[in-house]
């Protein structure tokens, strides 16, 4: 038998379809309580969870790895979830089952924005302007998480094998089309689907077990019991004598992870590699030149490159000659202002992450810059320990949705809601 797993981007809809959809297939419902179940078993808490999924690092998280645990936890979870199946899971740990397990019915449940914002100021007694602004932050948080893992927008038509749009779509309608699509001889159980979820749990057992030694930026890969681990390392440092220092903490950690690996049950052989991690680059654009001055000497003593451009018109012709994988954006600058430098970036390099950070923007402006798909927003005076940590996730979501192959189903609908009436299938 086959299994479903389903997001969207309004709760309360998604929800309901799949309790429908459970009840009519006798399947059971998994939700909510994936993530009570993991924050019980970690000894943490649901909103650390789905702040590890908002892609939300605090302000110590350098030191506490909450986001980093919070995420090979979630992982784990799903991978055990899948040695089973005759069960819907909805919620957005969706995004973390491989492409490779097909026997498992992909579905995305989208409403667009107008009916999100109008719901919630009917349940929830939101004001519009609160409601618009949880909609956008909602849609920023979920897009950070899919590009981080996928390099994709959180709708591309590939992730899924069914989209239903709501509420064009009622409940009823909705769980027929995904009652009818669960008996598709292309989601049986075959061979090459089992092995796949067989390597996914083991891949994520191992992960698990090198977070639990302190391994925290470790990538594991599974095939039939052999496990390849890629320890990612920081930046090499320049100094001849910490390069050495580097090498030999790099070379020690490539000799504890394998035995480390070896132990956990059904690992038959194990090859680890150790990657050194590019310092992250940014652009930063303000027109205060002595305060990009200091910033980028700041950010320096933290391994991020910088360059300074001092006007909106210079952010985007140093653009065309070579992209960072950071912006740093003020909003207020003489010419072009920030907002439209973020609106002509997003639409002519969407690989660049921008970070606005901003002594003038208001409540508005934030909500519009997320909107336009700025990576986050920042007020001065800016935490510089913020600041990089947010600069050096934002140059592994750019990495990785540099390195993706282009989405061959196109771009989804500009109001985030991909396809056209109630169902739409691949």
């Amino acid at each position: 038998m086959s299994a479903i797993v389903m997001v969207s981007n309004h709760r309360e809809s998604g929800e309901e379809i799949a309790r429908e959809v459970a009840s009519r297939l006798g399947y059971t419902l998994v939700g909510e309580s994936l993530l009570e179940d993991v924050a019980a078993r970690h000894a943490t808490t649901v909103k650390k969870l789905q702040r590890a999924m908002a892609g939300d690092r605090s302000l110590f998280n350098a030191v506490t790895r909450d986001r980093e645990k919070g995420v090979v936890y979630i992982k784990a979870a799903v991978a055990e979830l899948l040695t089973g199946d005759s069960f819907v899971y909805h919620g957005d740990a969706f995004y973390m089952v491989p492409p490779a397990i097909t026997h498992v019915l992909r579905v995305g449940v989208v409403a667009d924005a107008d009916y999100r914002v109008e719901q919630g100021m009917e349940r929830e007694g939101l004001t519009r302007a609160e409601a618009e602004a949880l909609v956008a932050r909602r849609d920023v948080e979920l897009a950070r998480w899919v590009t981080e893992l996928w390099g994709k927008p959180a709708w591309a038509p590939s992730l899924f094998d069914l989209r239903i749009s709501v509420p064009s779509c009622s409940v009823q309608e909705a769980s027929d089309l995904v009652c009818d699509a669960i008996t598709r001889d292309a989601l049986r159980m075959v061979d090459t689907s089992i092995k796949a979820a067989v390597d996914f749990v083991l891949a994520s057992r191992v992960q698990l077990a090198l977070l639990e030694r302190g391994y925290y930026n470790s990538e594991v890969e599974a095939d039939g019991g052999k496990v390849t681990v890629t320890q990612v390392s920081g930046p090499v440092p320049k100094g001849k004598l910490t390069r050495t220092v580097h090498a030999l903490r790099m070379e020690s950690q490539q000799d504890a992870v394998g035995p480390i690996a070896r132990s956990v049950e059904g690992v038959r052989e194990v090859e680890v590699h150790i990657a050194a991690r590019r310092p992250p680059r940014a652009l930063l654009v303000d027109d205060e030149q002595e305060y990009v001055t200091t910033l980028a000497d700041r950010l320096e003593m933290r391994d991020i490159v910088s360059e300074a451009v001092y006007d909106g018109k210079a952010a985007l012709d140093a653009l065309d000659e070579q992209e960072p994988e950071v912006m740093i954006l003020d909003l207020k600058m003489p010419g072009i202002d920030g907002l439209e430098v973020l609106r002509r970036v997003k639409a002519e390099h969407p690989d660049v992450q921008v970070i606005v950070v901003t002594g003038h923007g208001s409540g508005d402006d934030e909500e519009l810059a997320l909107r336009l798909g700025a990576f986050a927003y920042l007020r001065k005076p800016v935490d510089i320990s913020t600041l990089a940590e947010r600069i050096a996730a934002a140059s592994e979501t750019a990495r990785h949705h540099g390195q993706a192959l282009p989405d061959p189903d196109g771009a989804p609908d500009p109001d985030g809601a991909p396809g056209s009436g109630p169902g739409s299938e691949p």
